[in-house]
């Protein structure tokens, strides 16, 4: 396959699941705007990322530090929106402080902490999501619900820190259970919003589950293999 064609095969992916989103607003009688289209672009080249940037993407989301700050350096010149979406270890914190807008992925008290104190000052403060293992799997990353409460304090106090919402990554289940998961997660986060008026984003639903998650209220899919294939 040529360049040429792999990158008219990747913009017509794109353009596909911007139908698949404006398809499933449309059946939840939601506007297409209120759903944001999150590319995941761990493992793939800088290259479809700016093909993507060129068709009109701006938010993209890498798994990985060091991939990602990479990616960052090589593409500077251009006003993405950068956004973590992997674990976080200590001892990368610096690194996404520095290099992303977005981290979707607190869990930790202590994260959270490291974050706030190695933000640039001169940058606007990180927008944070609270990752929630709302499928409460033991190997899975995310508090329960009934932590959220207090590490959604704790961060609101942090000076270097905006809180924006929730994410989860449920677990493979029957469509009717993860209705019933994606549903508790709307909960939280009207809950959330009652309590901090700048809470926007609910990060839910990825491919496979995408009109579920909308129909529960999903600000924001994140959406992978569907855009760029398979990974390298």
């Amino acid at each position: 396959m040529t360049d040429l064609e792999s990158s008219n095969n990747l913009i017509q992916r794109y353009h596909s699941v911007k139908q698949d989103i404006e398809n499933a607003c449309s059946d939840t009688d939601r506007t297409p705007d209120s759903v944001a289209l999150l590319a995941v672009s761990k493992k793939h080249p800088a290259a479809s990322i700016k093909t993507l940037y060129e068709n009109g993407q701006r938010a993209f989301g890498e798994n990985y530090v060091q991939e990602g700050t990479d990616k960052v350096s090589v593409l500077s010149q251009l006003d993405i929106q950068w956004h973590f979406i992997g674990p976080i270890q200590s001892n990368k914190t610096r690194l996404v402080a520095e290099n992303f807008h977005w981290v979707h992925t607190i869990d930790r008290l202590k994260i959270a902490k490291r974050l706030n104190d190695q933000r640039p000052h001169d940058q606007a403060p990180l927008n944070v999501l609270i990752q929630i293992n709302i499928s409460e799997q033991a190997s899975k990353s995310g508090i329960h619900l009934n932590e959220l409460d207090n590490l959604a304090q704790s961060i609101n106090e942090m000076e270097h820190l905006n809180l924006r919402g929730l994410m989860c990554i449920p677990e493979e289940q029957s469509l009717a259970s993860l209705a019933l998961e994606f549903k508790a997660m709307q909960h939280a986060y009207q809950q959330l919003q009652n309590q901090y008026p700048q809470v926007d984003t609910l990060s839910m639903g990825m491919s496979a589950d995408l009109p579920c998650a909308i129909e529960c209220g999903s600000t924001m899919v994140r959406i992978g293999t569907a855009i760029f294939g398979k990974r390298i």
